[in-house]
C-alpha cells in the first residue's frame, strides 16, 4: 500500500485541505502583535478607565533670550540645567529670572534671560562704566561693586546728549548723603543726611529741642561732612538703645514670569534707630527723650509672576472635579509642586509614574499618594471608590481639603508659598 506523505511543514491538514502554519505566514507576526496590544489596552481601559492625562517628567518651557523666544519640551530639573542644555551662556552682568536653582515642575514655565547693557555710574566727579542687567539704580550700583548708603539718592536716566555726556547708554546718578556725628546728651550717633544746616538735620532726624536744651553749632550753621552736632541738657544721665528697622517689601506684578514665581530685584536692608532715655538717678526709672533713625531701611523689591497658561488636559480635569476656573492657577501651582508629573498613581518618593496602583505602601501609612500627595492615602476614599487611579476623584478630595482646611484654594496657595507645603 502506498504510504501517504506528511504534508510539508509549512502546511497543516484539515477538512478543507491544506492550511498555512501561522508562524510561517509573512504577516502573522505584526498582526498578532497588534491584536495583543489591543487586548492589553482594552484590559487596562476596563481597570483604569479612560486616561485624560499622560504623566511625564517632561515639561514645556518658554525661554526668552536675545530677542527671541523658544517653546520647548524639557526634562531639565531646574533653570540652570535648562540653559546649559540649550547652550545659552550667561556673561558678566547678565541676569536670569527665575534663578538658576529654581526647579521646573510645571508646563509653560517661563524663563527670561536679560543681557547686561552698558551703564555709566556718575558718583560726584567720578564716572564708572559698568555692564548690568539689573533694573533698579541701587542694584546696578551694587552689582558694579559701588558702595551705596541707604540715605543716598540714586536716579536712573538717559543723558540729554550722548555726545555731550560721553555716555553710551543709561546713566545712574548717585547723590551722596553727608556723614554727620549727632551727639545727643553725650551719646554719639553716626548718621547720614542731605540736610544743609543744623536745623534741617534736626528736622530730618525728628529731634525736637525741649526747654532748657541747647545745640551746638547754632541752628542756622552750615553742615560740613563728618561734623559733630551736640544737643545738650544740663545735669542728666542718658542711656541709648539700638533697634533694627525691618525693611518694607514692594511687590511688582510681572507678566513675563510664570504664576507663582517670585524674583528679588532689589535686596532689602534693615535700618537702625537709636532711642535715648533719661535715667532717674534716684529710682532708676527711664524717660524717653529722643528717637532717632540713624540708618534708613532699604525696601526689598520683589517681582511676582502673573502669566497663566495651563495645559488643556489639566484644565479639563479641574473642570470635571468642579473646581472654579478662577482657582485653576492656584490648583496648578500646588499640584505641580506636590506631584510634578500630575500622576494619580505616584507614591511619595517615586520618580516615575506607575501604570497602575502599586501596593508598595499601606494606604494608612505616612506616605503621600496621588495628585496632591494625600497623607495617608486612604483619606481620599471619601471622594469615591476609584480614588486609587482616578485623577478627577482625587482632585475632588484635594479641593475639599483645601477649602476645608484653609478656606479657599487661594489661601492654600498662599500657605504653600510661605512654608513650602500645605
Amino acid at each position: 500500500m502506498r504510504r501517504l506523505r506528511k504534508p510539508p511543514k509549512k502546511y497543516i491538514a484539515n477538512k478543507r485541505g491544506r492550511l498555512l502554519i501561522l508562524k510561517n505566514h509573512p504577516f502573522i507576526v505584526p498582526v498578532s502583535t497588534l491584536l495583543a496590544l489591543l487586548i492589553i489596552t482594552f484590559v487596562l481601559y476596563l481597570n483604569l478607565g479612560s486616561p485624560t492625562l499622560v504623566p511625564t517628567d517632561s515639561h514645556i518651557a518658554i525661554v526668552s533670550y536675545d530677542k527671541q523666544q523658544q517653546t520647548i519640551p524639557t526634562k531639565a530639573p531646574n533653570v540652570g540645567e535648562l540653559l546649559k542644555r540649550l547652550n545659552i551662556k550667561l556673561y558678566e552682568g547678565d541676569i536670569v529670572e527665575p534663578t538658576a536653582e529654581t526647579p521646573i515642575v510645571e508646563d509653560n514655565f517661563r524663563v527670561n534671560v536679560y543681557r547686561a547693557r552698558p551703564v555709566i555710574i556718575v558718583d560726584g566727579g567720578h564716572k564708572t562704566l559698568a555692564y548690568s542687567a539689573a533694573t533698579t539704580p541701587r542694584s546696578i550700583s551694587q552689582q558694579a561693586g559701588i558702595t551705596v548708603y541707604p540715605e543716598d539718592n540714586l536716579v536712573k536716566t538717559l543723558p540729554d546728549s550722548f555726545l555731550r555726556s560721553n555716555a553710551i547708554g543709561e546713566e545712574v546718578i548717585i547723590e551722596r548723603s553727608v556723614p554727620i556725628y549727632l551727639n545727643l546728651y553725650g551719646a554719639s550717633l553716626p548718621v547720614r543726611t542731605h540736610a544743609k544746616t543744623v536745623k534741617a538735620l534736626l528736622d530730618d532726624k525728628k529731634v525736637t529741642l525741649a526747654e532748657g536744651e541747647t545745640v551746638q553749632p547754632e541752628l542756622n550753621a552750615t553742615l560740613q561732612p563728618n561734623q559733630a552736632v551736640f544737643v545738650n541738657k544740663k545735669d542728666i544721665r542718658v542711656e541709648t538703645v539700638t533697634e533694627d528697622i525691618s525693611p518694607a517689601t514692594q511687590t511688582i506684578e510681572d507678566n513675563s514670569l510664570s504664576f507663582g514665581t517670585t524674583v528679588v530685584r532689589q535686596q532689602g536692608a534693615s535700618g537702625k534707630r537709636i532711642i535715648v532715655y533719661q535715667i532717674n538717678i534716684v529710682n532708676g526709672s527711664k524717660n524717653k527723650l529722643q528717637e532717632v533713625i540713624i540708618q534708613q531701611p532699604v525696601p526689598k523689591i520683589v517681582a511676582r509672576g502673573k502669566s497663566i497658561n495651563i495645559a488643556g488636559d489639566k484644565s479639563g480635569l479641574m473642570a470635571s472635579a468642579g473646581i472654579a476656573s478662577s482657582d485653576y492657577a492656584y490648583v496648578n501651582y500646588i499640584i505641580s509642586h506636590e506631584n510634578a508629573m500630575w500622576c494619580p498613581t505616584r507614591w511619595q518618593g517615586q520618580n516615575y509614574c506607575p501604570a497602575y496602583f502599586e501596593e508598595t505602601h499601606s494606604i494608612n501609612s505616612g506616605s503621600g499618594y496621588g495628585l496632591c500627595q494625600s497623607t495617608p492615602a486612604g483619606k481620599m476614599s471619601s471622594a469615591g471608590a476609584d480614588w486609587r487611579t482616578n485623577a478627577v476623584t482625587q482632585l475632588k478630595w484635594c479641593s475639599g481639603y483645601a477649602v476645608g482646611r484653609y478656606g479657599s484654594w487661594e489661601a492654600a496657595y498662599n500657605t504653600w508659598q510661605a512654608r513650602g507645603w500645605w
